[in-house]
């Protein structure tokens, strides 16, 4: 099979979402809609381009030589993100502490690693997960704690559609099993 270009597969997902429109009900023949399907198509690429960037490469770029072993946290970094059940957004914040192992990583490269787990059909709960084993892998750290707390328009414009709902995920390995270090981070969020 032919690898298609950029522009070939934009020009593929906005021939679909033309035909969605349509079988939605809405003329997509009028003023407001002619170029919705492109842009719309254009939008999606952007909101999933995780798929098309390296974790590896990114954290790879900035690791650092570092004797210290206290906790290095970055907080309330935001993300947006797709449900994978509905291709609705849901959005909110993460924040990510670490131990370093003699290395540690540049700051906004935790960021980038957000950004790259969050452009992508997600559950909240897999990303969270993503998110802290990449860090603890590349970076090699005594250990790991990502929190995620996010709101799911899945949960807010259909179904339950319950406004103030939001959904907390944590997860951590290495040297934040013990109970009293989580605890320790966790009273720094508040």
């Amino acid at each position: 099979m032919e690898e298609l270009s950029e522009q070939q597969r934009i020009e593929k997902i906005a021939a679909h979402i033309h035909e969605i429109i349509g079988l939605l009900g809405e003329d997509v023949t009028r003023e407001g809609l002619e170029k919705t399907p492109v842009r719309a198509a254009k939008a999606l690429w952007h909101a999933t381009s995780g798929y098309r960037n390296n974790p590896d490469a990114i954290i790879n770029q900035a690791l650092f030589e570092h004797e210290g072993s206290n906790i290095v946290s970055v907080n309330n970094i935001e993300f947006y993100s797709m449900c994978e059940h509905h291709i609705l957004p849901f959005f909110g914040k993460v924040s990510i502490a670490y131990i370093p192992d003699n290395k540690i990583v540049g700051l906004s490269k935790l960021a980038r690693i957000v950004d790259v787990y969050a452009r992508r059909l997600q559950v909240q709960e897999r990303f969270t997960a993503q998110i802290c084993d990449e860090v603890s892998k590349e970076v090699g750290a005594k250990g790991v704690m990502v929190v995620c707390t996010g709101e799911h328009l899945c949960m807010k414009m259909r179904g339950v559609e319950k406004q103030d709902a939001s959904t907390t995920t944590m997860h951590y390995c290495g040297l934040f099993e013990d109970s009293a270090l989580r605890a320790e981070y966790l009273s720094t969020l508040r």
